[in-house]
């Protein structure tokens, strides 16, 4: 179980360096539903399923079609994919800051930290998400407004910086 997440955590890296390194929306948008995908993987291998059960079905739900939006707003007759050398050069430039700030750190990981749900299943009556799901039910729902009215804010400031140069509040600048 270790080394599967391990390579969870690796391809969480590398989906997140493929949204970074700024493609075509089109592209990015594949980086992201790996990157949520990966995402939710890890939070499954760390005792969360309903918890990214939940995140993945928002994300997909939502921020996908979002996405999908302004992507399609933002759309480019030659768009440029990962293998382009300004794209390229992003992603390599990604890679060496992750590899660097892992050779950095990695005097202080240990094993114990990579200890996931079911290593400790002999301590343990309940799953590590029973709780988890009681709290999000009785005291979330503050929460929840709040990430409503985020959600709204983002979908407004992207539908504004997709409209382009010419259109919209940003023309001035």
């Amino acid at each position: 179980m270790t080394y599967f997440m391990f390579l969870l955590l690796m391809a969480l890296v590398v989906g997140l360096v493929a949204v970074a390194s700024n493609p075509t929306p089109y592209f990015a948008a594949l980086g992201l539903v790996v990157a949520a995908g990966v995402g939710c993987g890890v939070l499954v291998g760390h005792g969360g399923s309903f918890l990214s059960l939940v995140l993945f079905l928002i994300y997909l739900g939502g921020m996908l079609v979002v996405f999908a939006y302004s992507a399609a707003l933002a759309a480019e007759p030659y768009p440029e994919a990962w293998g382009s050398r300004s794209v390229l050069g992003y992603v390599l430039v990604y890679l060496l800051g992750v590899g660097l700030v892992a050779g950095f750190f990695w005097g202080g990981w240990y094993e114990g930290s990579w200890v996931v749900v079911d290593g400790l299943k002999e301590f343990s009556v309940l799953r590590g998400d029973v709780s988890g799901v009681a709290v999000m039910y009785s005291s979330g729902g503050g929460m929840l407004v709040i990430c409503a009215w985020v959600l709204l804010l983002t979908l407004l400031v992207v539908l504004e910086l997709t409209r382009g140069l010419s259109r919209g509040a940003l023309r001035a600048v």
